[in-house]
């Protein structure tokens, strides 16, 4: 059949009529925003909160040290329990426990090291990866391994043993050359991998449950031009995809994949790769003053409704990856969760779980994921898909082999109903990851029974047996320790 110029030019006109009309209407909900201002509530200091701003948890005293002898003396004077906090963006009271002293850990935030030769730099745990990144990146460095925004703190980085988007390296643990920690003694202890293995192993991904980190020494690689590169595909192409393009090309620094919701049968591949291209974006950081006035607009125009989310998928992005994009690393590295921060949470807020299954079960965890998220009609945002190389020394690993990891970004209501909504889904995902093979992330809502943590961290046991040695009277605790650590 014959189409002709006529029917190019209507079917043309349509188009664009329909992508003119969906842009004007993003910009009027972005203009004509009636949603309530966040109420400015004057913050208690003895109430330890996180971003979600589910979890409020009123201690007894808080201690704001700059000095390990100011950590020492915490321990030493005192004698309950003690809850250990950095950025506060662990989201299920991991960073506090009720009525107890709380080490606020974030004037402790100083350069211990740094040397450009040997691509190193020894840090306090209160420090933040924006602040490295403003003393290495004048040397071409860049941290070899962290999250995907840079407002964490070290010792909270290393607490939960963090990951973000780098190919060919996994959880940050791969990236530490050694840790200094208080013990409850008030014993300062070395720990790497020759030396103090077992502290050093433990401590990480540790939950604060062992001692308070104090220092830290990391490893530093060059920074990097990178050009993006993005492919869309459906779901069931993306592992072989990953598999035959992505998983073994050393050029590539960065790698993710988003899971479209509400469907979830398509992704958005994006890749950035060191290029000598000529940069696009010439800042080598992005600057700390940066106004996001549509970022969290956008966010919220997507949690608003299943148009939003089309919009998202089928107008936004591709525009958005249309253009070229060549940057540097760090710039790349740089990004604040205050593109992500919503007016008010009030009355619903965002919130994150992850899951990490062996890669070869990709396609079986996601089909069972999509069921359940549709079953109990979950807000999702987002699912970005990262990867990640086995952990093979640390007790309470998440990766015990190769794995992907799946980064659900959810907006769920703020009531008691809600809530409970929330942690009936959470244990059906929980239950189904750990069906195959795989485990979740622990930073978040605690809603695991101690059968499914016991299941998902089989040496959660030795961990336990090693507190018991040098934590004998369980002094460092927190939500999570309480709900699943008997002493």
């Amino acid at each position: 059949m014959q189409v002709s110029g006529k029917h190019i030019l209507k079917y043309g006109v349509v188009i664009f009529s329909t992508l003119f009309i969906t842009i004007l209407l993003f910009v009027a909900y972005c203009l004509l925003d009636f949603s309530a201002e966040q109420k400015s509530i004057p913050e208690r200091v003895n109430i330890i909160n996180d971003i979600t701003q589910l979890n409020p948890i009123e201690v007894s005293e808080v201690v704001v040290p700059t000095s390990i002898e100011d950590i020492q003396k915490a321990i030493s004077t005192t004698k309950g329990k003690i809850s250990i906090g950095g950025g506060r963006y662990s989201q299920g009271g991991q960073v506090a426990l009720d009525d107890h002293l709380h080490l606020d850990m974030r004037q402790f935030n100083q350069v211990v090291s740094f040397s450009p030769e040997q691509k190193e730099i020894t840090v306090q745990s209160g420090i933040r990866w924006r602040d490295i990144q403003d003393i290495i990146d004048p040397e071409d460095l860049s941290i070899k391994i962290m999250q995907s925004y840079s407002n964490f703190t070290v010792g909270g980085s290393l607490s939960v043993n963090v990951h973000g988007r780098y190919m060919g390296e996994g959880p940050i643990i791969r990236s530490v050359k050694s840790l200094k920690l208080v013990l409850a003694d008030g014993r300062v202890e070395t720990a790497s991998p020759a030396q103090n293995s077992e502290l050093f192993y433990s401590v990480i991904g540790g939950y604060g449950g062992l001692g308070v980190i104090v220092e830290a020494t990391l490893e530093l690689v060059p920074n990097t031009k990178v050009a993006r590169e993005t492919a869309y595909m459906h779901i069931d192409e993306y592992r072989a995809f990953f598999q035959n393009t992505v998983r073994d090309d050393s050029h590539i620094v960065f790698h993710n994949a988003d899971i479209y919701p509400p469907d979830y049968t398509h992704v958005n591949s994006v890749s950035w790769v060191k290029t000598d291209k000529p940069l696009t974006v010439t800042d080598r950081l992005i600057p700390r003053d940066t106004e996001y006035w549509w970022q969290p607009k956008a966010t919220q125009f997507v949690a608003d409704s299943n148009f939003g989310k089309w919009v998202r998928q089928h107008v936004f992005e591709p525009i958005l990856y249309s253009s070229e994009a060549v940057q540097w690393r760090n710039y790349e590295a740089s990004y604040s969760v205050r593109e992500l921060e919503p007016k008010s949470r009030t009355e619903s807020t965002y919130v994150l779980r992850e899951y990490f299954v062996p890669v070869e079960r990709f396609d079986h965890f996601s089909k069972k994921m999509a069921d359940i998220f549709k079953k109990h009609k979950v807000n999702v945002l987002n699912v970005s898909i990262r990867h990640a190389l086995p952990d093979t020394g640390s007790l309470l690993a998440w990766a015990n082999e190769e794995v992907f990891a799946f980064v659900v970004y959810y907006c769920q209501g703020t009531s008691e109903q809600d809530k409970q909504a929330v942690r009936a889904w959470s244990r059906e995902m929980i239950d189904a990851v750990v069906s195959e093979g795989g485990t979740y992330y622990l930073p978040y809502q605690l809603h695991a029974t101690s059968e499914q943590f016991h299941a998902a961290y089989p040496k959660a046991n030795a961990f336990f047996a090693l507190k018991k040695k040098i934590d004998p009277d369980n002094r460092f605790s927190n939500k999570l320790w309480e709900q699943h650590y008997t002493d």
